[in-house]
């Protein structure tokens, strides 16, 4: 094996030599938003980049009966490193969270440890992971052996500011239907039962059950459907609405009161109601302290700076599908800063800061610095015996 500095040099040499190619797959995948699980483009044009590298990378698409999830694996060692790329985007607001960054780190930090992986004692996948937003991508292919045989995993996630880790909540995802019956709503509004109304108290009973929720827990949702004319009884409304809470017992405590403020609705009213699932449910994510320590010192040899970690200021709160892959594999997700604006991640601003100088420096330091994290957790004693012995 090769010393780790030399090994990391040469992994940097690698990312400056393709940056070209890398800023054109994050402006091109930000130019091309498709919503989740629908990513046909994009995980083929990610795909064919991989491919092209000339890093003897081995692509499979349509993994774990995704079609737009792939397998990109290159070199033999026995340590198996994933790296992991989502690339799906957000209706209306495009690539406001940034996917389009993370897939370029991500391919920038593959092929960058591919050229290096037999020396230090690698196998590096790079994971097409397709779905983050509220399909849960990362679940299935967990739950169907994608992950089987991993001994890490990591991306990195554009923010407003670097972070060494988010809160990340566990999530349930799902839409409510109410049904009713239409009248006319001068004429003879007793003839009709007012779906509408139900999802009204529901969000009513909502608002009261807030103040007993425990810290952390949190509600949200929209209205996607809430009738066609105001003369109409409306006989049919549809919201969609996530429950969110610090670990799964908790979650498992208040999906059902959040439910049931629904059932109440529908009693109210007479409405029925029906509940259709999402996605699986995500977990709380829970990240691996060596490999962190480790992202946090190779980010800093880049420049960047956690100063909002050092002085305690509280992480912010998100959900991942990639927290369900760190209860089962050594994970992290940290959070790298771009230059926003002032605008957070899911804003109109947000998506157009992830095309501009800044984005782009936030695509070179992640591969480098998760290239860097894998090589560490290779050639570090104490890092690498941890991870196999998982």
């Amino acid at each position: 094996m090769r010393h780790p500095a030399s090994l990391k040099e040469r992994a940097a040499s690698a990312v400056e030599e393709q940056i070209g190619t890398l800023v054109g797959l994050s402006h091109d995948l930000h130019a091309n938003p498709e919503l989740s699980l629908r990513e046909e483009r994009s995980a083929a044009v990610v795909a064919a980049v991989l491919r092209d590298a000339g890093a003897g990378f081995q692509v499979t698409g349509g993994d774990a009966g995704l079609p737009t999830a792939f397998v990109a694996r290159a070199g033999s060692g026995p340590l198996v490193v994933a790296v992991c790329a989502e690339y799906d985007a957000l209706p209306d607001v495009g690539h406001a969270c940034g996917h389009n960054i993370i897939t370029a780190a991500a391919v920038g930090a593959g092929t960058a440890l591919a050229r290096v992986a037999d020396e230090a004692g690698l196998t590096v996948i790079v994971l097409g992971t397709p779905g983050e937003e509220g399909s849960g991508g990362k679940v299935t292919m967990l739950e169907r052996g994608t992950f089987n045989g991993v001994h890490a995993a990591m991306m990195v996630h554009p923010w407003p500011g670097d972070r060494l880790a988010a809160a990340c909540l566990a999530v349930s995802h799902f839409d409510v239907t109410f049904s009713g019956k239409e009248a006319h709503a001068s004429a003879a509004p007793w003839e009709g039962v007012n779906a509408l109304d139900a999802m009204t108290v529901s969000q009513v009973g909502i608002g009261l059950l807030r103040q007993h929720l425990h810290p952390g827990d949190q509600v949200h949702g929209a209205v996607l459907e809430g009738g066609t004319a105001a003369n109409v009884i409306p006989a049919r409304v549809r919201g969609r609405f996530m429950c969110r809470s610090r670990t799964l017992p908790g979650l498992d405590r208040l999906d059902p009161r959040v439910r049931d403020c629904f059932r109440a609705g529908a009693l109210a009213s007479g409405a029925g109601v029906s509940f259709e699932e999402l996605s699986p449910v995500y977990s709380h994510m829970e990240s691996d302290p060596l490999l962190l320590a480790a992202y946090r010192a190779n980010a800093e040899a880049l420049g960047r700076r956690f100063h909002e970690d050092d002085d305690g200021t509280p992480a912010p709160t998100l959900s991942t599908d990639m927290a369900n892959v760190s209860l089962a594999v050594p994970t992290i997700h940290p959070l790298i800063g771009i230059d926003a604006n002032g605008a957070v991640n899911h804003q109109k601003e947000f998506a157009a800061a992830c095309v501009t100088e800044s984005a782009d420096r936030a695509v070179r330091d992640g591969a480098v610095a998760l290239a860097w994290t894998a090589i560490d957790a290779a050639t570090r004693p104490e890092i690498r015996e941890h991870l196999l012995d998982r």
